[in-house]
């Protein structure tokens, strides 16, 4: 949990304190709770956030549910106007947002713009709303009896965002919401907060009434008090596996539908065939891009033992040529998000020495562009790591790529089919029929094909299987306009006055 100000005394008067925003205007609530704010590339504390109490979160509920009335009866039209705005606002303001998101997660400049770019995506998709909850028309299912369906927006939804994504992953889920008629309280990080206020301003500026999106700001106590909120109809996560267990089976037995979106275990399986060149190239990237903090990293590259060695030296070669660093100066990869979590990450590596696995290169003592303070860790590549260490079952979320050996496609497949996670994974090869055969046999919800990170277009749904997925409600596509409307039928019969029907409306003849 984040330090609260009586635990940390160093936060001058004059700090900058990151206040929620409630119907179209900051706030700072009752509670005087608060929480640090780092930049991690100079390890020190820059700003405090707010943190609700349980009444401050009632508040923004209450300014949602006061503003849904009348947004939901906005016409279709009117609403896509205000995300075509909100679309082009975006794109034109998007540095703007990727020197937020790099000040306080810390990713580099490259990695904040491509984040950007991908919620932008939604952000369009959320424009074609029209398309997409458009009803069916069944005429004379019996004589004189018409039936269709419409959809409709739920209501006042909650979104809570992890902290590796301050931007993307909002921009996943209320766009969609929003489009679709709903009014949103959004709970972000408390570690890089500032990104959805920014983005709620946008909004406004785009033209959104007061009280249609709102955030606030906090820890276990504004997550509860969305959980348990009797108005709040529904909940979208994403974030580690036991937290969206937890929020899973509290909100649905609060009544409330539930997107939650868990941890993974991401492997890469790399057959003999494969280009070990792009299969290295691939496991760099998709292994230390964002400092490994994402839920779509490759953590666990599946090498045939016949190419290992060889594909190990490959990667550590690139690794060499990686600079990390303050993510404003140009480096391939920025620091961690917190002290504590660079210090748990680096921990692995004793674990690693200790189950017996081969520390390749070690990212403990790395040379940084930038303060000596930041909480660095460089890319790190351990090999030969037993399926038994911690080092391969947890979720470690980091700069650090193992290697696990197998003899050959299905032992890689059962290990992979094995694990607990089922997010991403990705296969290597040249042999067509290989590849078909894993997309078929894997047990794992999205597959990449020479392709390390297969996160789906907007236009497709995001979402796992197994423990990184509760439920079966997926993120954005086609699976987030189901998720954030409600399906009416109407079964309707008019009686026609000229065959001696009853007169319900139609004019009267001669």
């Amino acid at each position: 949990m984040s330090q609260t100000l009586t635990e940390n005394q160093t936060s001058a008067a004059t700090t900058t304190t990151v206040e929620h925003w409630i119907d179209g205007a900051s706030a700072s609530g009752a509670s005087d709770r608060t929480g640090p704010v780092y930049n991690p590339a100079q390890g020190v504390e820059t700003k405090r956030v707010r943190f609700a109490s349980t009444e401050d979160v009632d508040l923004a509920v209450q300014a949602a549910a006061r503003a849904f009335p009348a947004w939901r009866d906005t016409s279709i039209a009117k609403r896509q106007q205000v995300m075509f705005r909100f679309r082009e606002l975006l794109n034109a303001r998007s540095g703007e947002l990727a020197d937020i998101l790099t000040s306080e997660h810390g990713k580099v400049t490259s990695d904040a713009a491509g984040e950007i770019a991908r919620g932008l995506e939604v952000v369009e998709l959320a424009c074609a709303m029209p398309g997409y909850t458009k009803g069916e028309y069944s005429e004379n299912v019996s004589t004189g009896i018409d039936v269709y369906t419409t959809r409709q927006p739920v209501g006042v939804v909650g979104i809570i965002s992890p902290f590796n994504f301050p931007a993307m992953v909002p921009l996943w889920f209320f766009p969609l919401a929003i489009a679709t008629g709903n009014t949103v309280v959004l709970k972000p990080s408390e570690k890089d907060p500032s990104a959805s206020v920014w983005l709620a301003k946008l909004m406004q500026e785009a033209g959104l009434p007061d009280g249609v999106l709102n955030v606030v700001h906090g820890d276990k106590v504004a997550v509860d008090a969305l959980l348990h909120h009797p108005t709040v109809r529904s909940i979208s996560f994403v974030g580690s596996t036991p937290i969206a267990q937890y929020i899973y089976s509290t909100a649905t037995a609060n009544g409330k539908r539930v997107q939650a979106l868990g941890g993974a275990k991401n492997h890469m399986l790399v057959l003999p065939d494969a280009d070990l060149d792009l299969a290295a190239d691939a496991a760099v990237n998709a292994g230390f891009g964002s400092a490994g903090e994402r839920c779509m990293a490759i953590s666990a590259v599946v090498a045939v033992d016949s190419v290992a060695d060889e594909l190990v030296d490959k990667i550590a070669e690139r690794m060499s040529r990686l600079t990390t660093g303050d993510g404003t100066r140009g480096c391939d990869m920025g620091p961690l998000i917190t002290r504590e979590h660079r210090d748990k990450v680096a921990g692995y590596l004793d674990v690693a020495a200790s189950d017996g696995a081969t520390v390749v290169v070690d990212g403990r003592d790395p040379e940084v562009d930038g303060e000596p303070d930041g909480f660095w860790l460089g890319p790190t590549l351990v090999d030969k790591v037993p399926t038994s260490s911690a080092v391969y079952r947890d979720e470690i979320f980091g700069p650090v790529l193992s290697i696990v050996r197998v003899d050959g496609y299905e032992d890689g497949l059962d290990l992979i089919n094995s694990s607990r996670y089922g997010n991403g994974t990705a296969i290597f090869t040249n042999d067509g029929g290989a590849a078909r055969r894993f997309q078929r046999e894997v047990t794992v919800g999205m597959v990449g094909i020479n392709v390390p990170i297969p996160v789906p277009v907007a236009y497709h749904s995001f979402g796992g299987w197994k423990d990184s997925l509760f439920g079966d409600a997926k993120a954005y596509g086609p699976r987030g306009f189901d998720f954030f409307t409600q399906e009416k039928a109407i079964t309707s019969r008019w009686l026609d006055p000229s065959h001696g029907g009853l007169n319900l409306g139609f004019p009267q003849h001669d």
